[in-house]
């Protein structure tokens, strides 16, 4: 039992290693004076994620922590393996996030799984996820909800993001399991894998502390960011390499494109000529590979499709220029990298 008032690091256990050390899933709960809901928060499901990682480091160091009401669980890192090792997956390969919701006899995964299911999901009365992409793909800020979820928009709208992208979840995903039991979750996506990124870590700390607010778990003190609306989208798709060889993006991350728009092209190594990669549909670039070499077929540009493309650009604009500067005691490791940019 955790005394209103205080704060404590809770180990749960999960199985062992094969050096006969035990695993375990450490979970801080700040535990507010005044009774209130209680929000979940969890990172590096995929070990190599790490701007979720630094992400909740912010959130628990923030001083307007102390004044909480209710409770915060946080996990900044739910498979410590693959952090440890820098790799996406657990010891034997596995994608812990295709393993939801677990098992008691199953892979050290699936016992990962169960744990974070049964002893800490049913005391969340919400649920904020945050991952990248992977290495080398990285992804414009965004959340991502299930569909026929008003709760889950509501939640994504005060978090603020500059895309919402609205989808059915993968079975055995983290997100699907929360979904079947009836939490409320969001997926924040933002930056790449391996690599911390300023405004995916800045979103995502304004985007909590948003969320907080709105749940009346943090008092309204002080002025509020200044928030745009965040652009809405039900259909993603990959706009694909129409040949291999050495490929070169042209449309930043953000930028709303039209149909028929070059995207970048693909040169031929040996010097015979380009191919044109061309959007073939409008909408808002929010993912894409920054690997210089590619095969046919490749997935090189995720589009998130918008039936008005009218004011698109200049929303994510705006968005990103509220970009929140962080004082000296929010902001205790600077990261200098802008993906939005390309700039350190």
């Amino acid at each position: 039992m955790i005394p209103p008032g205080s704060r404590q690091r809770v180990s749960l256990e999960v199985g062992t290693f094969l050096t006969s050390e035990v695993l375990r899933l450490d979970v801080h709960v700040i535990h507010g004076k005044r009774p209130g809901p209680c929000l979940l928060l969890t990172a590096a499901i995929h070990g190599d994620e790490s701007n979720g990682t630094e992400i909740i480091r912010r959130i628990l160091r923030d001083p307007r922590i102390r004044r909480l009401r209710g409770t915060l669980l946080a996990i900044p890192i739910v498979n410590r393996p693959g952090f440890v090792t820098r790799s996406r997956y657990m010891p034997d390969r596995r994608d812990l996030n295709r393993l939801f919701p677990g098992t008691a006899t199953g892979s050290l995964g699936g016992r990962l799984a169960r744990v974070l299911v049964e002893e800490v999901v049913p005391r969340a009365d919400a649920v904020i996820d945050l991952h990248t992409g992977a290495v080398n793909r990285p992804n414009f800020p965004q959340i991502r909800i299930c569909p026929d979820a008003p709760d889950d928009l509501e939640l994504a709208r005060t978090f603020g993001p500059p895309v919402i992208l609205i989808g059915q979840p993968r079975e055995n995903t983290f997100r699907h399991t929360c979904q079947q039991l009836g939490k409320p979750i969001l997926l924040y996506e933002a930056g790449e894998a391996l690599r911390l990124d300023t405004p995916a870590i800045r979103f995502g700390v304004q985007g909590i502390l948003a969320v907080m607010r709105s749940m009346e778990m943090l008092s309204g003190r002080g002025p509020a960011p200044k928030r745009h609306k965040p652009l809405v989208s039900r259909r993603s798709f990959w706009e694909r390499a129409p040949a291999g060889g050495i490929f070169t993006p042209l449309v930043a991350l953000g930028k709303a494109v039209e149909a028929g728009t070059q995207l970048g092209f693909v040169a031929d190594p040996h010097g015979s000529g380009d191919t044109p990669v061309v959007a073939s549909k409008a909408g808002v670039l929010i993912g894409r590979t920054n690997d210089a070499a590619t095969d046919e077929g490749d997935g090189l540009f995720h589009v998130a499709t918008l039936d008005n493309l009218g004011t698109a650009e200049n929303r994510i604009a705006k968005s990103t220029e509220m970009l929140p500067s962080a004082e000296d005691n929010e902001d205790d490791h600077p990261v200098p990298y802008d993906s939005l940019t390309d700039t350190i």
